[in-house]
């Protein structure tokens, strides 16, 4: 077994942490080597790597309120040496905040549509299988594929359920006891989107309104639908986290989905690119919310934000012939 002398470890800069029969080796986090430094401190670094400030006190301001931190994620693709930091010639402070302006407006139209998209997962989800399986589907362990993954949801479906304060949960309970989980027309309403994923995905696929459900959403098979709402999933927290999103990998790419007959677009050559992404959302969308505007809003955003690379976000050059962006 592995042994230390006290006096050595009282040397290094190191923390001993014990689990079971192992010990573990941790750096100190007065180890770290970087320190924050004040605003006018960050003016000074960032004109120092060549970035352009002609209002300080607007920069200053800006930096507090967003931080230097969540802004060199929007900058980063105006350096020319990523390892030292350097800017481009000509890069100005504007052109990050204008960036990040642009990244605000997009996650705020998105959110829009994967909003209109969970609603309609809940209602069909609570609709059809509350028909098929009853009122309490989701808390029948012989309805799901995986039990352990089923009581994780249900863990997590517990947890939401002591934490809303909505009115019509403590109604319910006021009236019929605490001891059991109210229907699904109520408790899914105050379950997150990922767990209305996980449900449905660890359904068994004799389930018949598995692929019901995914037929509502213009997609011919439940294989697809698990697939597009991990996707989903995934951009909803970016845009709930205020992350940046724009020209951003989706590290869960969406199923590819060759041969439908509704409007779609081709399989583009990066799967995980925001285009893919978006169309797949405009692609459900146009089911589940006749007649939104979303496209046309994101239209208009791109048309407004001629400094945007739209090739970063994987948008082909023609990518306004495709009829659903059209």
């Amino acid at each position: 077994m592995l042994t230390f002398d006290a006096i050595e470890l009282a040397t290094l800069p190191i923390r001993i942490a014990y689990q079971g029969e192992f010990f573990f080796i941790m750096s100190c986090k007065e180890d770290y080597p970087k320190n924050i430094i004040s605003f006018d401190k960050q003016i000074e670094l960032l004109e120092s790597r060549g970035m352009m400030i002609e209002d300080k006190v607007l920069a200053k301001d800006f930096l507090k309120n967003i931080s230097y931190f969540r802004l060199q994620g929007f900058w980063w693709e105006f350096q020319k040496d990523k390892g030292k930091h350097e800017f481009h010639e000509g890069v100005r402070f504007e052109d990050v905040i204008q960036l990040y302006t642009f990244d605000r407006k997009l996650r705020l139209l998105v959110f829009d549509a994967l909003e209109r998209i969970e609603i309609a997962l809940r209602a069909k989800l609570v609709y059809y299988l509350s028909i098929e399986l009853g009122q309490w589907w989701f808390e029948e362990p012989s309805n799901f594929r995986t039990p352990a993954y089923h009581k994780e949801v249900l863990a997590e479906i517990d947890k939401e359920l002591k934490r809303t304060k909505e009115v019509f949960i403590s109604s319910h309970h006021n009236k019929y006891g605490n001891s059991g989980r109210p229907p699904a027309y109520k408790t899914l309403e105050v379950v997150s989107f990922g767990c209305l994923s996980k449900l449905y995905s660890n359904l068994h696929n004799n389930v018949a309104a598995k692929d019901r459900i995914a037929t509502e959403f213009n997609l011919p098979k439940s294989l697809f639908m698990m697939s597009w709402l991990k996707t989903f999933n995934v951009i909803r927290n970016i845009t709930a986290h205020h992350s940046r999103l724009w020209n951003r990998n989706i590290d869960f790419p969406p199923r590819s989905l060759h041969v439908t007959p509704f409007p779609f677009i081709e399989i583009p050559s990066n799967l995980n690119s925001q285009y893919h992404g978006l169309s797949c959302i405009l692609f459900v969308l146009n089911k589940v919310s006749r007649g939104h505007s979303i496209n046309e809003r994101l239209i208009g955003l791109f048309d407004a934000s001629d400094f945007v690379e739209m090739a970063e976000m994987g948008f082909p050059s023609d990518w306004k012939t495709k009829e659903i962006w059209a």
